[in-house]
């Protein structure tokens, strides 16, 4: 398969594994917990700090679990200004990024190159946290996205490849444009595992289901009918068929029917083939109502009026934000992330946004769940210092409702028509705008409905004097604390907690991420996997762990024995032991010295 090479490829190859695991520190006055609850990392999360250090710290407890990552990289149109340096441990490296421009702009050669090494390390850690059903989605415009599609290939394979979305972000053209008029980004779609990835599909419409007619009275109820033909000539099914009346038709020219014979005859005889009303015409196969998906398959193509647009995304962004004007200038819209979680139809799912900018990916997970009554929890990381003022506070404003006086306005329906789809079935979409109008009479003001380019809009509006309500939700606020060096073990100084380390040295002895330690026992037990059982004995306490109370001995192997009913191979983690390997051996006990032996297990 071929790959791409790049300026500091080399360097930054591995990185992700000498980056330090960092412990999730939980700033109670800036989360927003359920009410009588405490702030916890059991809720959702926006993490504030370097996302790449952030999702190191997240492989303890998230290694595995996330089903959904949606992110919105810098696109390095060169006009962005953001900056690279991820102290990649490499002189020739540091010398580079010392010498070159910083923050990245278009006069920069190497912004590409800068920009795959930004990339790298972060995808192969979300590649680390992706479930074995989950799925990412990349949002990009024509400057990198040809890159990111062969880096996905060598760092997720490309057999997990799923698909490219085309998002109209735009509804207008751009009279100043040189050549062509840029309406549109790109989302990749790559998926963990392809075998066990599923992807729903979006509810069919009423418009759709009209098309379904029953004019012969067929008792298994309303049906569309197909074409017979295929466009591509088969011997076996070329031959005459014989309408009710008589009339005999033949496949033209390079082309033949979609059965052969028999078959045709089964379908006759089953009145699946249809001659017309006066029973002269060509046939066709019909197909009913009742035997169709509830959902149909989402297309690549994505328009504005089905997902928003870039100003619809930044007017409603305002909205929220009268006070304090425009600060935010590239939001997506809250329904673009709506589709993509449809899509992966899980209403319980864990969804990730390392990129989290305004944070609308946590606005369309909170209306996600206030629509069907879902637990999806989302994950932010924001690196700037609006992660609080903007980020945060956006979903504060979602939960609890925010100031604001004027009119605002929610879309209800959007169909793309034309006019003869409107002769035909104007009666239909006039009951369908009845039902919507019906159904959110009480929500709003006035329901207002427009017919223009080619599109039906319903929108709901509402005055608003003082208050936009909010939807409800929680979430609590954490920053990256210092990193969890294990020789502080030795120094005392900035020691870990008992949690931190007990799922840091979880992950690195199985591979996997410990959701939830067990608690204190006299046997240390934190945690178990298909063919593990971990111990540790820890307290962050230097005087403690040079005590003879904090060493492995006698009796705490015959309690860990005891209570190891499966026979699971057993590691513990202590700073010491009183036993010889050769009895901890019978016992299928492993032990592990702190701070030295922290090591990942192959093969868990």
């Amino acid at each position: 398969m071929p790959t791409l090479d790049f300026k500091g490829k080399q360097f930054v190859y591995s990185h992700h594994l000498s980056v330090p695991f960092r412990e999730l520190k939980v700033v109670a006055e800036k989360s927003l917990p359920q009410e009588g609850k405490t702030a916890s990392l059991d809720d959702n999360l926006i993490i504030h700090g370097d996302n790449l250090e952030a999702l190191k710290a997240l492989l303890p407890t998230h290694a595995g679990k996330v089903d959904c990552i949606f992110i919105d990289p810098p696109y390095n149109t060169g006009n962005e200004g953001w900056c690279y340096n991820d102290n990649v441990r490499s002189p020739l490296m540091q010398e580079w990024l010392k010498k070159s421009a910083n923050p990245v702009d278009k006069e920069d050669l190497e912004r590409h190159d800068k920009w795959l090494c930004m990339m790298w390390p972060r995808l192969t850690l979300l590649k680390e946290l992706l479930a074995e059903t989950g799925s990412i989605w990349i949002t990009l415009d024509d400057n990198e996205f040809h890159r990111l599609k062969i880096v996905m290939d060598e760092i997720f394979g490309e057999e997990n490849f799923i698909g490219t979305i085309i998002w109209q972000k735009k509804y207008s053209t751009k009279s100043d444009t040189k050549y062509f008029s840029e309406e549109h980004d790109f989302m990749a779609v790559y998926s963990k595992n392809p075998t066990k990835f599923s992807m729903g599909g979006l509810e069919r419409t009423d418009s759709q289901n009209a098309s379904y007619k029953n004019p012969d009275n067929d008792p298994r109820g309303p049906w569309t009918s197909g074409d017979l033909l295929r466009m591509e000539s088969r011997d076996y099914a070329i031959y005459e068929i014989t309408s009710p009346t008589g009339v005999v038709s033949v496949p033209p020219k390079g082309s033949s029917w979609r059965f052969n014979k028999d078959k045709i005859e089964e379908l006759i005889a089953d009145n699946r083939i249809w001659f017309g009303e006066d029973g002269n015409s060509r046939p066709r196969f019909k197909r009913f109502l009742s035997e169709v998906q509830d959902t149909i398959p989402a297309q690549t193509i994505w328009k504005y009026h089905e997902v928003g647009n870039s100003d619809s995304a930044k007017k409603s962004l305002g909205q929220m934000f009268t006070d304090k004007g425009d600060i935010f200038a590239t939001p997506k819209p809250v329904d673009l992330i709506n589709r993509v979680l449809t899509l992966i139809n899980n209403n319980q799912a864990i969804v990730l946004d390392s990129f989290a900018g305004s944070g609308t990916t946590a606005n369309a997970v909170l209306e996600a769940n206030k629509k069907d009554n879902g637990n999806r929890k989302f994950i932010l990381v924001e690196c700037e210092d609006y992660a609080d003022t903007l980020t945060a506070e956006r979903v504060r404003r979602v939960i609890n409702g925010y100031p604001f006086q004027g009119k605002q306005k929610q879309e209800l329906l959007s169909e793309k028509i034309t006019w003869s789809v409107f002769e035909k079935k104007h009666a239909e979409l006039l009951e369908k705008i009845a039902k919507v109008e019906e159904k959110h009479s009480n929500d709003f003001d006035k329901i207002k409905k427009e017919l223009k380019d080619g599109v039906l809009t319903v929108t709901g509006e509402r005055k608003v004097d003082e208050f936009a309500p909010g939807i409800g939700g929680s979430f609590t606020y954490c920053t990256l604390g210092e990193p969890i060096q294990i020789e502080s073990l030795l120094t005392g100084e900035a020691m870990p907690s008992f949690d931190a380390l007990a799922r840091y040295v979880f992950y690195t002895a199985t591979g996997q991420s410990l959701e939830t330690v067990a608690k204190a026992s006299a046997d240390g037990f934190i945690g178990e996997t298909d063919l593990f059982r971990i111990h540790l004995f820890y307290r962050p306490d230097s005087e403690w762990l040079r005590s003879n109370e904090a060493a492995l001995n006698a009796e705490k192997v015959e309690v860990i024995a005891k209570n190891n009913a499966t026979k699971k191979r057993t590691i513990v983690f202590a700073v010491a032991k009183f036993m010889s390997q050769k009895d901890l051996t019978e016992k299928r006990i492993e032990f592990c010295q702190l701070p030295y032996a922290i090591h990942r297990i192959m093969g868990a």
